[in-house]
């Protein structure tokens, strides 16, 4: 493991430490998100597979603004739609050498007060883990057999491991179907 990781690891761990554990209501919690961050993979490939699902995700999440966050040093306002969206691409500076966000960047981000945070990517980030970590009020959401808790506490599991297009669609339709199920419980009472 290089020193680069080894740092990383490190803070993340402080951060992990420092974490509180907030209990939410399943799925009452995903009904109405006043503003959802949505955390985007570092792979071009992956990157154009999202883009299909924008529309899914901004239907499943309405009425909230949705801010789509990129991994440092990525340019995608070329590649993302900048309608209907705030994109958010951290700059170097904005980051530790490690990878790992900086305090100054993590608390610009508190203050747009983000409650439902989705976490698109495939391979483990310090970027990610860090930004995640620092959510302890959200609702963090990550496919299944990825990061676990105490980065998410909602994890999706899908049939599918490789195939990322069907994963995404497996995703957002997993937290249609839960938001559903919440709002047809309430009718029944």
């Amino acid at each position: 493991m290089s020193v680069k990781n080894l740092i990383a690891r490190a803070k993340v761990n402080r951060l992990k430490q420092k974490m509180q554990m907030v209990t939410f209501d399943f799925p009452a919690s995903l009904q109405k998100p006043k503003s959802v961050l949505v955390c985007l993979p570092g792979e071009l490939r992956e990157l154009t597979l999202v883009k299909q699902f924008l529309p899914r995700i901004t239907e499943v999440f309405k009425p909230a603004p949705i801010t789509l966050l990129a991994m440092p040093g990525l340019m995608i306002t070329d590649i993302f739609p900048r309608k209907g969206f705030s994109i958010l691409t951290p700059t170097t500076d904005q980051i530790t050498w490690s990878g790992v966000a900086k305090k100054s960047y993590l608390q610009m981000l508190a203050k747009e007060k983000f409650d439902l945070i989705l976490d698109l990517n495939f391979n483990p980030s310090w970027f990610t883990s860090s930004i995640l970590l620092n959510f302890p009020q959200a609702v963090r959401v990550g496919r299944g057999n990825h990061l676990g808790k105490p980065y998410y506490n909602l994890e999706i599991k899908t049939k599918y491991l490789r195939d990322e297009r069907n994963i995404y669609r497996s995703l957002l339709e997993t937290l249609q179907l839960l938001k559903e199920s919440h709002s047809t419980e309430k009718q029944h009472r």
